[in-house]
């Protein structure tokens, strides 16, 4: 066994280092983490203080949705049907299912990103962080009962990181 403190090899089952007498009793036991990883990484979501999410009908107009969009200054909208989740609509949505398309009579509906990935409360950081990592998503709806409450953004979880480790 390596002594903590000194760092002498001792022979297994030792009581007290040869070295420097240093209690190894306990040395062996694993220990908890609880760097500033554990604690940022085990945050939950409830707590990021997430603004209301910018919602819009599944049956609206694409027009109305990308004027909203550039009017409120959001990157997504969170597309509901009767208050339920059911898409969500993102800028790279307008981009790549959208541009130099006809937009008259289509619906936000037609474009969305169908049944999207959510985050739930509860959720902590690390979740939120492996989920946008794993889909490579920038946007991730944040749900309460089925009812989107927050949408948990890249930039929101790393500027609340950088902000607790400053």
């Amino acid at each position: 066994m390596i002594c903590p403190v000194c760092r002498f090899g001792n022979f297994p089952g030792d009581d007290t280092c040869a070295n420097c007498g240093a209690d190894l009793w306990n040395a062996d036991t694993p220990q908890g983490i609880t760097t500033f990883r554990g604690q940022l990484l085990g945050l939950h979501l409830d707590e990021l203080g997430l603004p209301a999410p910018h919602l819009i009908d599944a049956g609206a107009g694409i027009d109305e949705a990308i004027r909203r969009m550039q009017g409120d200054g959001v990157d997504c909208l969170l597309v509901t049907n009767g208050g339920t989740l059911v898409g969500i609509f993102t800028d790279r949505d307008a981009i790549l299912k959208v541009a130099g398309q006809p937009t008259a009579g289509r619906t936000i509906g037609e474009v969305m990103t169908h049944d999207p990935v959510i985050l739930r409360s509860g959720d902590p950081v690390a979740v939120a962080i492996h989920k946008m990592a794993v889909g490579g998503f920038r946007h991730v709806p944040f749900v309460k009962a089925g009812v989107p409450v927050g949408v948990v953004s890249a930039r929101d979880v790393f500027r609340h990181l950088a902000a607790d480790l400053a």
